[in-house]
């Protein structure tokens, strides 16, 4: 009996002894575990959405496969609400692999136009929280978390109108030229159509006329935009109404007062 006992106590340490030498060896082979998210990047997908996609490297050197690797990110606005999450998940990664993948989140043009004209002509970033979790030899869970952010440039940057200029058509009629100047920071190339109106300060529809555009990413642009109006109508004050027309996008009006 008292032999019993001893080989039963004898093999309870030997357990323990295999279950932290496990352990103890699945927690330091962390130190072969490379992991990296690069630098997000910004595309335009099928449906002219905006795709952040975001470079994962891992390389398993450890002693052992890592189970249950999940990625879960959430992509912020300027003012901090959701824009979009998703997430990746990877069932094994069996030691000595390598694996690179790309994790790819959807923005809605649409959801930034909901938040007013700011994305338009400012450029700004979207803040990015990761949450990271994983089974270490497929049984010991860990989890990181990391914030970083992607850039963001503005497709109509620096917007603005010149001063218009009146030259005599006839005896009723003026022609305007209105100069439109702006920079393309935007990772895609703007090509569409901008149009304006313009009202006197009596509210009237004095004139309007439009202007097709074609300006590659981070060109500047500047042009012009043609129309004809009654003298007797042109007061010394009133407003500009700016209509912006794209595959991409369409906004408007962008109100802007003269005089």
């Amino acid at each position: 009996m008292e032999l019993s006992i001893r080989m039963i106590g004898v093999a309870s340490t030997f357990f323990w002894i295999i279950i932290i030498a496990f352990f103890a060896s699945a927690a330091y082979s962390v130190k072969d575990l490379h992991l990296s998210l690069e630098q997000p990047m910004l595309s335009l997908d099928s449906t002219n959405n905006i795709t952040v996609s975001i470079p994962l490297n891992i390389e398993n050197g450890g002693y052992y496969n890592l189970g249950e690797f999940n990625l879960t990110t959430k992509v912020y606005d300027a003012n901090g609400s959701t824009l979009t999450k998703g997430s990746t998940f990877i069932a094994t990664i069996k030691r000595g692999e390598k694996l690179a993948a790309f994790h790819n989140l959807t923005v809605r043009f649409e959801e930034l136009l909901e938040k007013g004209a700011y994305y338009l002509f400012n450029d700004s970033s979207f803040s990015i929280a990761a949450a990271i979790s994983m089974k270490l030899a497929e049984v010991i869970p860990v989890q990181a978390l990391s914030n970083f952010s992607a850039p963001w440039g503005a497709p109509f940057y620096g917007f603005k109108l010149g001063e218009p200029t009146f030259e005599a058509f006839n005896t009723t009629h003026v022609k305007v030229v209105i100069p439109i100047n702006f920079e393309n920071h935007a990772f895609f190339d703007l090509q569409g159509e901008i149009k304006l109106r313009m009202y006197n300060s009596e509210g009237l529809l004095v004139g309007e006329g439009k202007s097709a555009i074609e300006v590659p990413q981070h060109i500047p642009y500047s042009g012009s935009l043609t129309f004809y109006a009654e003298t007797a109508e042109i007061t010394k004050n009133g407003r500009f109404e700016v209509y912006f027309s794209t595959p991409l996008l369409a906004y408007g009006p962008l109100v802007i007062p003269y005089g």
